[in-house]
């Protein structure tokens, strides 16, 4: 794995394997990006991971983790405007909440160059949806671009830039899971000197879209699309390649599948490769139809090529079969990958398939006799005793309104404590929702990181309206599930300073939260259990929200504490004497580090895997289990 340092590297020829998130990072020196500006959400993060890292070691760069996307977009874009190159980073349910801006920025338009990478996640393999941001560009009237592999995916963002400064719009650049997570040979190119501080200059009539403006702005905007389409034509980013009877258009990551079927069955056939996917050369398009009595069209999710190219066809009174997701050949949910290709490619020309995928599966088999494992909280996480603690205080009778990150895993067995999610923040608006309609206790759940993205204005909405919700908020002071990047509670910056961090409890007494109180869930369960049995007797009296602040490190985080200071708490141990293997602690909590002896029947703790919570000792009603005594 690279380390951020050699991305540093002015080391101009120098091949090197890299992610694609790592490629777009080095992309951003060599593209003399000034600003950049995200909000972390998998499959993006590495990019801020190792812009984060490289910051302080570079001249006239900033970089940022703002507090959400729709913030990300507007630094970014103020840049831009300003007359710095920046970039704006996120997955793609992120783009949704950066929706707004979005669409006003290609009206208004920018001065320098500036990139939106958005990473869509086919399969879902950490999101709610799977958002195909392609239709972003096609409603903003925004140019988009698609990498393959890393090594586009460092050219490419280059030659964003230049579109994007010939065109003074905004570009979409658009990945998939399966391109951020590929590793692959990138040549390093030059890092040229980033620009200094500029001077902003007025120009209100153009940034300051009130309905006068907007409406003069919008028939510029298509005029820029226009003179897009002309670049489409010509970028060598839409090329074709081989040749046949058979025509294949694809973009992204299906051109990889693609080319590895086609040489699994031998079949020639003549592709389209499209790295310019909006607007489309139509031109292009049209006459590559025209070559072909039969198009297969091969990309993930929804049909974008394969309508427009429908719609070219007719346009252009060309008659060709166009074979794709509207026949049934290929799905409109999920990943692809090049069994799923081979298949589709070898129904259309009618041709067994060459690889007998039964016997690889069967081959296999023996993996899946293993018990399932569904993704777990992890040994000593806070998040599993704030849970046990709400769970237990309401008897699992109340309501509980769940938001994005780690704890969302308290959905499974034995927490069970995710009722209802929709996005970030909808933990505190739903329960919002919920209170008004019902009788019923709601406790809400929300992360602290996802608390200063969205939490906030549905917390303002509860005290405002007088919504007599309880929430929650499970401060593990980072934000976890995207890879422990910093937020406005951490007191630690994207360019590694540290500030003076924000208190979530003075932030809600702020907001005008009556009821505050910041338990640690790992130094007594027993104090947060009796806590959230009285907030939410407080909430049914007096008809308002109430806040607890649960408050421990990420056990992640303790444990490279502990790596680093070579100091370790004493271990906990099951006493078999006093264990009477009633599995409650297996039941009721979970936890990883903990397992049944198969000769004895009787719990045990797993040390190599256990993070010293002491959670388990408060759920034993044996009190069996105990720590060691010091040395």
């Amino acid at each position: 794995m690279v380390k951020p340092k050699e991305l540093l590297e002015d080391s101009t020829g120098k091949t090197v394997l890299l992610l694609s998130n790592e490629a777009i990072a080095r992309g951003v020196l060599e593209a003399a990006v000034r600003l950049v500006a995200l909000y972390p959400g998998t499959p993006s993060s590495e990019i801020g991971n190792n812009l984060t890292f490289m910051a302080p070691h570079l001249e006239n760069f900033y970089f940022e983790f703002s507090t959400n996307e729709k913030v990300a977009i507007e630094v970014a874009g103020a840049a831009a405007i300003a007359g710095v190159r920046s970039m704006m980073v996120c997955k793609g349910p992120g783009l949704n909440v950066a929706a707004d801006p979005f669409l006003t920025l290609a009206y208004v338009g920018v001065r320098a160059g500036m990139v939106i990478v958005v990473a869509d996640d086919p399969s879902m393999w950490s999101s709610q949806n799977e958002n195909d941001s392609r239709y972003y560009a096609l409603m903003a009237n925004m140019p988009m671009l698609e990498p393959s592999d890393p090594a586009e995916s460092k050219s490419m963002l280059l030659e964003a830039y230049k579109i994007s400064e010939k065109l003074e719009l905004p570009i979409l650049f658009r990945t998939t899971t399966r391109i951020n997570h590929t590793r692959g040979p990138v040549k390093f190119g030059k890092i040229p000197p980033r620009p200094d501080k500029v001077s902003f200059e007025k120009e209100p009539f153009r940034f300051v879209p009130i309905p006068a403006v907007a409406r003069e702005r919008h028939p510029k905007l298509l005029e820029q699309i226009e003179i897009a389409k002309e670049i489409s034509e010509t970028t060598p980013l839409n090329f074709t390649v081989g040749e046949g009877n058979l025509g294949i258009i694809t973009s992204g990551v299906s051109y990889n599948y693609v080319l590895e079927s086609l040489s699994s069955i031998t079949q020639s056939a003549e592709i389209l490769k499209l790295g310019m996917t909006h607007p489309l050369p139509e031109k292009k398009i049209a006459d590559f139809l025209s070559r072909h009595k039969r198009i297969l069209i091969v990309e993930e999710l929804e049909p974008f090529l394969e309508t427009h190219a429908r719609r070219i066809a007719q346009l252009n009174n060309i008659s060709v079969e166009i074979i794709g997701k509207e026949q049934g050949f290929f799905p409109r949910t999920f990943e692809y990958s090049t069994r799923i290709v081979t298949e589709a490619l070898c129904k259309v020309i009618n041709c067994n398939t060459p690889i007998n995928w039964e016997k690889i599966e069967a081959k296999a088999s023996g993996f899946n006799e293993l018990p399932p494992r569904p993704p777990l909280l992890c040994a000593g996480c806070p998040h599993r005793a704030s849970y046990y603690a709400i769970r237990v205080a309401t008897r699992g009778k109340a309501i509980y309104p769940s938001d994005i990150g780690c704890y969302t895993l308290s959905i499974a067995p034995p927490l069970e404590t995710a009722d209802i999610l929709f996005d970030m923040g909808s933990s505190i608006t739903t329960a919002c929702g919920i209170a008004s309609v019902t009788d019923q206790d709601v406790v809400a759940t929300i992360g602290d990181s996802t608390f200063f993205a969205s939490g906030l204005p549905g917390l303002a909405n509860a005290v405002y309206n007088q919504h007599r919700i309880c929430l929650v908020v499970l401060d593990n002071r980072t934000t976890a599930m995207t890879g422990h990047q910093p937020h406005p509670g951490t007191g630690v910056t994207g360019m590694q300073e540290q500030v003076p961090p924000l208190d979530i409890a003075e932030v809600c007494r702020g907001l005008g939260v009556k009821y505050v109180k910041v338990i640690d869930p790992l130094e007594s369960l027993i104090d947060l259990i009796a806590a959230v049995k009285d907030m939410v007797k407080w909430t049914r009296e007096n008809h308002a929200p109430a806040v607890i602040i649960s408050k421990a490190p990420c056990a992640l985080l303790s444990a490279a504490e502990r790596r680093k200071t070579g100091v370790y708490p004493p271990k906990y141990y099951v006493d078999s004497e006093l264990c009477n293997s009633c599995k409650r602690c297996l039941n009721r909590l979970s936890c990883p580090a903990m397992y049944l002896d198969p000769e004895t029947g009787k719990a045990m703790i797993d040390e190599t895997l256990c993070n010293y919570c002491g959670t388990c000792t408060y759920v034993c009603p044996q009190k069996a289990i105990k720590q060691e005594e010091s040395a």
